[in-house]
């Protein structure tokens, strides 16, 4: 029940739900480029990418001083039903 709380807790937010749309469109961006295209503060996006991560809804991958973000192909099942229904 708890993966179950996390995942509608992650869905629950305008702002997290255009994060997924963005990573939806287009593989992978950046914090500072998701921040800026989804016209929110550098930390509050960090932690809008917290509760998505915490969700396993998106993978953070790491390449040097350099951060990726994008959804996640074993995303739980429940999102990627949900996933549809996002517009």
């Amino acid at each position: 029940m708890k993966r179950t709380e996390k995942i509608f807790k992650a869905l629950a937010n305008q702002k997290r739900l255009e994060i997924i749309q963005l990573l939806r469109k287009k593989g992978g961006f950046s914090m500072l480029e998701i921040a800026e295209r989804i016209n929110l503060s550098f930390r509050s996006t960090s932690k809008h990418l917290s509760q998505l991560l915490g969700a396993e809804i998106i993978l953070r991958d790491r390449q040097g001083r350099f951060t990726e973000y994008r959804l996640s192909p074993d995303a739980p099942k429940l999102f990627k039903a949900t996933l549809p229904l996002l517009k």
